[in-house]
């Protein structure tokens, strides 16, 4: 496999990074959005991140975008500025490649520049893989919301994991 680069998101990836997040809908797995989002309703969500602090990252394989990684702020309050919630969302062709762990990685050893000491994942329970994934790198889980999304008229449960960075 080619080499895997990542670079900062710009807004002309907006497409693809929708395009993306919109492939995982169906699975009822990752997102409890239900129904496809367009890029344009995104633009504020996109713009919101910022590089020094709040990142969306692309990563790149052969000039193919596979996957992306943003940094969410958790809370709004200064107290919280050191806390983020991290989203990983992998090109439906470079899934089961052990790509997740790679993007895990490179955000756990980017969080010391971005000033980041506590990462956070929302995980539905039934997520299997990826809760596996944070555990494998040292997340715990830190709540449970019982039964708090519903999915195609199934309650689901959400799953927040954390670890403390440094």
């Amino acid at each position: 496999m080619s080499k895997l680069v990542f670079r900062s998101a710009t807004e002309k990836d907006l497409p693809i990074i929708i395009e993306i997040y919109n492939s995982t809908i169906d699975s009822r797995m990752v997102t409890a959005d239900t129904t496809p989002v367009s890029a344009e309703s995104r633009v504020a969500w996109f713009r919101a991140h910022t590089p020094e602090h709040h990142p969306i990252w692309v990563a790149e394989i052969a000039g193919e975008i596979c996957g992306w990684i943003s940094f969410e702020s958790f809370h709004q309050r200064p107290a919280y500025h050191q806390t983020a919630e991290l989203s990983i969302y992998l090109h439906e062709g470079f899934r089961g490649q052990g790509l997740g762990a790679t993007f895990l990685e490179k955000a756990l050893t980017s969080c010391e520049q971005l000033q980041i000491r506590t990462l956070l994942g929302y995980i539905f329970a039934h997520n299997k893989p990826s809760l596996s994934l944070f555990r494998k790198f040292g997340f715990e889980q830190w709540a449970h919301f019982p039964k708090v999304a519903i999915l195609d008229e199934v309650e689901r449960d959400l799953i927040i994991v954390g670890k403390r960075v440094w």
